[in-house]
């Protein structure tokens, strides 16, 4: 259940972290997989400075969204 858990977040984020970014996109589809990715990225990161924010789904939401921004803008400079 955690993975179906894991998998709705990272792909909310996606979409909001390209609803947020704009510019070249990457598509629908590849936002929501870099959503996924991001929202990897995101616990990692926060996990590494030991920032927590409050927990819950509105918790695992903004790291994830913020994970999938940041590697949204590193990718967007890759491709430039």
């Amino acid at each position: 259940m955690d993975w179906i858990y894991f998998a709705v977040i990272g792909l909310i984020a996606g979409w909001l972290a390209g609803q947020i970014m704009k510019g070249k996109s990457f598509g629908l589809i590849g936002d929501l997989i870099i959503g996924c990715i991001g929202a990897l990225l995101g616990g990692w990161l926060f996990g590494v400075l030991n920032i927590y924010p409050g927990g819950g789904l509105l918790g695992a939401l903004i790291v994830a969204t913020l994970g999938a921004m940041l590697l949204l803008y590193l990718l967007r400079l890759i491709k430039k």
